[in-house]
């Protein structure tokens, strides 16, 4: 973990805390960050970093001259709401941070920066993390900092992240609104990943779940590659490793940034994971869990140091649903399961997001690439069918936050399944069918 100076242990009046202390809770960092820090407090390790505070999202509506435009989003018709995102979104983005505000802020950067070389600079909203409201992708997320003037605009981009078109869709359809809520920016050391991924503490079937590929952990959570399937009994110790097909990945490239690259053949479908750590990083989740008081969805990075815990927000669970049996008598392929439901309904096969349109209610999207973007798909679909993509990415989380069934890194399915026919999902077991 990353030592802060005793500079960033009371810095800038409230709008500064170092991630690990006690008065870094939901209400002032988001429960994002605070649960970063509680995990810091409990012995698990994470990057360390510091968080800039919802106190400080409000200082720069004041110091903006926003404040009666965010009052006024609220009771405005749908035309002067938009306007209004869009005028504090631009805001937001564009105008200097307040100096009582910036002064804090870079001290701390800088301290941050002379233990390491690149920074993460993370959006951690008070609404966030929660269960039935993760906003998984929702918001931004830069890797791999180094120049201050970045840095700046990716926090005032962290800010403005919360006005955007795509969050208040999905704000909208939780009943919340981004005028009542504020935006804290989480500021952390780049970890140096070897392999990144994700991890559910508990499935439908009883078990844990790992996701894994080579590099940082971006590619699984956009739905880019197929990673690597590791299933743990509920005691944590392996019982399947699936090699997934990790055809590229991005990676650190030691102060030129974050670069993506193809991954050598001979690793692009070797686990990423011996079955030793895989139990290591088991164990670290269900202390996660006990620490949560329930089930929980993680992300985590592998450096030659060992694990660092980067995320761990509720995860819900549904027990599984036992297909009707008339559709075991058709052809059938398999892949990630997101872990919730079966359901049925009319194919809609799309390679591009100008198709969505075709996509009627009670439809199963079928698709290449499930990434966060075609969030606001998932209120009107029965299902979703996707070639690349796995059990933790953002897409899957959204999934099982509404109840959809989905199955991911499912190869060929815009190929091999007909569009306009009639298929069935087992989101539990990753199997999904169709009439010929």
């Amino acid at each position: 973990m990353t030592m802060m100076s005793a500079a960033c242990e009371v810095a800038g009046d409230g709008f500064i805390l170092p991630l690990g202390a006690p008065a870094a809770t939901s209400d002032r960092v988001g429960p994002k960050a605070a649960s970063l820090a509680s995990l810091a407090r409990a012995g698990l390790p994470t990057p360390g970093g510091f968080c800039l505070t919802a106190r400080a999202y409000h200082a720069q509506i004041e110091a903006l001259g926003l404040a009666d435009m965010v009052q006024a989003y609220d009771t405005a018709d749908m035309p002067l709401s938009r306007r209004l995102s869009i005028d504090i979104r631009i805001a937001l983005y564009e105008q200097p941070i307040a100096d009582p505000i910036l002064e804090p802020l870079l001290a701390c950067w800088r301290d941050l920066r002379a233990s390491s070389a690149l920074v993460v600079v993370r959006s951690s909203a008070l609404v966030e993390d929660r269960k039935g409201a993760n906003f998984a992708g929702q918001f931004e997320s830069f890797l791999g900092i180094a120049d201050e003037d970045e840095f700046l605009v990716a926090v005032r981009a962290c800010w403005a992240a919360l006005w955007t078109s795509n969050a208040r869709r999905y704000m909208d359809g939780h009943g919340l609104s981004p005028s009542s809520t504020a935006m804290a920016v989480l500021i952390q050391p780049l970890v140096q990943a070897i392999a990144s991924g994700g991890g559910l503490s508990e499935t439908a079937e009883g078990h844990m779940l790992i996701s894994a590929t080579w590099g940082l952990g971006s590619a699984i959570a956009q739905g880019e590659v197929v990673p690597d399937r590791i299933v743990l009994s509920r005691q944590g110790f392996v019982r399947k490793i699936e090699a997934g097909r990790k055809d590229h990945s991005e990676r650190c490239a030691h102060g030129g940034g974050i670069v993506a690259g193809a991954v050598a053949p001979e690793l692009a479908r070797k686990p990423c994971l011996e079955p030793g750590q895989a139990t290591t990083l088991g164990r670290m989740m269900l202390k996660a869990a006990h620490l949560h008081g329930e089930p929980v969805e993680i992300e985590w990075a592998l450096d030659e140091e060992g694990f660092r815990l980067l995320q761990a927000r509720a995860l819900h669970v549904e027990p599984a649903v036992v297909p009707d049996e008339i559709w075991l008598q058709h052809p059938a392929m398999h892949g990630h399961p997101a872990g919730i439901g079966w359901a049925s309904g009319r194919a809609v096969v799309v390679g591009c997001e100008c198709e969505l349109s075709r996509v009627a209610p009670g439809d199963v999207l079928v698709t290449k690439v499930a990434g966060p973007a075609l969030a606001h798909i998932l209120p009107r679909v029965a299902g979703v069918v996707a070639e690349l993509g796995g059990s933790t990415s953002h897409m899957a989380s959204l999934a099982r936050e509404r109840g959809i069934p989905m199955v991911l890194g499912v190869q060929d399915a815009t190929r091999r399944i007909p569009d306009g026919c009639q298929v069935a999902i087992d989101g539990v077991a990753g199997i999904v069918r169709w009439i010929r």
